[in-house]
């Protein structure tokens, strides 16, 4: 069975010129920035096709990474991104440009597991393996994964993934995912896993005018939607691109729950469990049209957020 990455599709490269992440605006990150809170010492582990590892949005935040796939004939220290859709997702999360605003959480470090090859594909089991080691993973001071994020995405259930799912939440992490492309715009429902399976954070799209995006996918496991259309980040060679797609939406997620993260720890004095990290999420939405199965519990708004 074979894992497909999610919003290959619709991006165009451009350039750095006073170009901004839309999207913050949406989701009012900056309410967070302005207490001081940006995710330090909050862990994401990214499994995706990988980072550019020297782009200088970027390389201050890795704190390691590994290499799942046959790529680059199966070096494990090599996670380079080929592709170009890890490092877009990465950036959602955690670029840290001075000049323009990218990263929900510009100060989070990410742990990069490339699962999906340089084609944007990749095999069930090295993802497995992945979320195993995200759960086994430790940093150079003890660091632990709070966050695993996957902006990717299988039609068919696996009980061997479900599994490793159900243990990464037992062991305490937030698990983010892409609800998928695959709508049409009408209510049936369409379901890729991890994303529908209820441990999961399963996230759908909107657009800048808050309407949920065409191509989002709708079931009844959706949790929260965030912005996925025309989303501007790293992309490859130090470059920058705009992705539409559900893949874009799960790092606003991954980078809201960083935040989150680090505020708990600062208001209550000790690490937040992974119920009550989904609480205060759930707490920083706004509902939209009052449909669970198109919204979840509705929009990403920190606004909300420990108030």
């Amino acid at each position: 069975m074979k894992i497909q990455s999610i919003g290959l599709p619709n991006y165009n490269i451009k350039t750095a010129t006073n170009k901004e992440n839309k999207g913050l605006e949406i989701i009012h990150a900056e309410q967070f920035w302005k207490r001081n809170i940006f995710g330090s010492n909050v862990v994401i582990a990214v499994l995706d096709t990988g980072i550019d590892m020297k782009h200088e949005d970027l390389q201050n935040n890795i704190i390691g990474g590994r290499n799942f796939t046959s790529d680059y004939d199966n070096d494990p220290h090599n996670y380079q991104d080929g592709n170009g859709h890890g490092t877009h997702v990465a950036g959602i999360i955690a670029a840290n440009n001075k000049k323009f605003n990218i990263g929900v959480a510009p100060r989070a470090s990410i742990l990069i597991l490339k699962t999906l090859t340089n084609d944007g594909d990749g095999d069930i089991n090295n993802l497995i393996e992945a979320i195993y080691y995200a759960i086994l993973w430790r940093g150079p001071n003890g660091e632990r994964v709070n966050i695993m994020t996957m902006s990717l995405g299988t039609k068919k259930d696996n009980p061997l993934l479900h599994d490793a799912i159900r243990y990464a939440v037992g062991h305490g992490l937030s698990i983010v995912a892409a609800s998928g492309n695959d709508g049409n715009g009408e209510s049936d429902r369409e379901y890729r896993y991890p994303g529908a399976y209820n441990e999961v954070i399963e996230v759908g799209s909107i657009g800048a005018t808050k309407l949920i995006s065409k191509f989002s996918n709708k079931n009844e496991q959706l949790d929260i939607v965030a912005p996925g259309e025309d989303i501007y980040s790293t992309f490859l060679n130090n470059k920058y691109a705009s992705f539409s797609g559900t893949s874009m939406a799960v790092p606003f997620v991954a980078g809201a729950l960083a935040l989150i993260i680090e505020e708990g720890r600062i208001l209550f004095k000790r690490d937040l469990t992974e119920p009550e990290i989904y609480a205060q999420l759930i707490k920083s939405s706004s509902l939209l049209f009052g449909n669970p199965a198109i919204e979840g519990n509705g929009m990403l708004n920190l606004l909300k957020s420990f108030g």
